[in-house]
């Protein structure tokens, strides 16, 4: 018998610390996801302190972002189950009730994204991608100097800033709450299974 982490079933006694570690843990975030994130990151960081200094480094970046939401967006519909978006919907749907619930420190247990999570990835992923194609317009001969493209690129890229402060105090606050080092879920991509949902 196998068993979710995918250890054969032998008796608790039987097996070594590491393997008992292993078993309580399944394989969540797939490798291209984890890269993905952490450039996505890297890439955010760039942007935000780039311009006017650095603006041919600046437009690479955005360029780069543009292409990394492109691959989010189609491992969304074919990367492995928890990085697709099926459960999208459902999850902003629960969201309200959930983000309620966290004042009394009622997290529930999920594998993938959990309701705060889903609605900060959905709120991030339209922002940064506002901001980076605002920033692409504002260089072209159509948009240059356009108030409401730089308007637009100005205020949903400090907009991207706010969140992805929240995204970090989130994580952090959550991984408090329920014990476990999300930070280190997503290099390694594996999360613990104990009373999941």
């Amino acid at each position: 018998m196998i068993d979710e982490a995918g250890t054969a079933a032998r008796g608790a006694s039987d097996r070594t610390p590491a393997e008992r570690a292993v078993s309580r843990t399944v394989a969540v975030w797939d490798l291209p996801l984890r890269l993905w994130h952490w450039a996505f990151a890297a890439g955010i960081l760039a942007a935000w302190f780039t311009p006017t200094v650095y603006d041919r480094l600046h437009r690479i970046v955005g360029y780069t972002v543009l292409g990394l939401l492109a691959f989010r967006l189609i491992w969304g519909f074919w990367g492995s189950r928890y990085s697709r978006f099926r459960m999208v919907g459902v999850r902003l749907r629960a969201a309200p009730r959930y983000l309620w619930n966290l004042r009394r420190g009622i997290t529930g247990r999920y594998i993938g994204l959990n309701p705060a999570g889903t609605l900060m990835l959905v709120a991030l992923l339209l922002a940064i991608a506002v901001s980076a194609i605002t920033g692409a317009m504002s260089v072209t001969v159509t948009f240059f100097g356009v108030w409401w493209v730089e308007d637009t690129h100005h205020y949903s890229s400090d907009a991207v800033i706010v969140l992805v402060v929240l995204h970090v105090v989130g994580v952090l606050l959550m991984g408090l709450l329920q014990r476990e080092n999300l930070i280190r879920a997503m290099i390694t991509g594996r999360k613990r299974i104990r009373g999941h949902h």
